[in-house]
């Protein structure tokens, strides 16, 4: 060791607060993973809706409450609608909660703007479900 080292002044700790140590967790490693396997999922099942919806249904001019009353009459398609939903809602929740993440500035903004964007998704997907299972052509 050189003179000047041992003789260096001790440095007063630096003025701003620590920071709180980073939690050791696979959830950002889950989420990525989720993003990338549900994302190949809904490829598919979007792809095969419109397939089935545009071009061997007889396209869109035909939706209606009676299509719709005779699709969701089958388990199947109760299946994939569910399927559809429940994927593309919480691949685009992960999604926007990583753009929070990384584009918020203050804790107060991240955690409002996360809170609003869970309870907004958590909503959509229940009515969403609701609607599915209780669906009923039945007006009496």
């Amino acid at each position: 060791m050189s003179e000047a080292t041992l003789n260096a002044p001790d440095l007063a700790p630096p003025r701003h607060p620590r920071r709180r140590a980073a939690r050791r967790s696979n959830f950002e490693l889950a989420s990525w993973l989720f993003m990338r396997l549900s994302g190949l999922v809904l490829v598919f099942l979007v792809l095969g809706h419109l397939l089935i919806m545009l071009f061997l249904d007889g396209g869109v001019h035909k939706v209606n409450f009676a299509f719709v009353a005779g699709r969701w009459a089958s388990p199947f398609w109760q299946f994939w609608d569910l399927s559809m939903l429940w994927l593309a809602m919480i691949h685009g929740g992960n999604g926007m909660r990583t753009i929070i993440n990384d584009y918020s500035r203050k804790d107060s903004t991240r955690f409002w703007l996360t809170t609003l964007l869970y309870v907004s998704v958590i909503l959509t997907v229940a009515l969403g479900t609701f609607v599915i299972f209780t669906f009923t052509p039945n007006f009496g």
